[in-house]
């Protein structure tokens, strides 16, 4: 039976400007699926995107490549990631003056 896990990296932070989501490790996984959706009524611009970092040691980011759509309202959007070691993050940098309130989750499989 593989292994499957709801990870919360974001919940009910307002994003603005330059930002990142908390790090969550998942080593295990093999497989990686995250979801984003706005809360409190808030809206973004279209076109704006979060891209998934990883890192060895949950200190050193780079870029993994895999970019998701930031919702422009109450729809969800998700991307699915593989092949990303150790630590798992979301990093954005978003127009002056845009701002929202965001929720993330990271499914995790093995």
């Amino acid at each position: 039976m593989r292994e499957n896990y709801t990870a919360i990296l974001v919940q009910g932070e307002e994003w603005s400007g330059t930002c990142v989501s908390e790090p969550y490790e998942a080593p295990w996984a093999a497989e990686a699926v995250v979801f984003l959706r706005l809360l409190d009524g808030t809206t973004a611009p279209a076109g704006l995107r979060a891209r998934v970092q990883i890192s060895p040691d949950g200190m050193h980011w780079v870029d993994e490549g895999t970019e998701v759509a930031i919702p422009t309202g109450p729809e969800v959007t998700f991307a699915r990631v593989s092949h990303f070691g150790q630590y798992l993050r979301l990093a954005a940098d978003l127009p002056a003056g845009t701002r929202f309130t965001l929720l993330a989750t990271l499914n995790l499989k093995s």
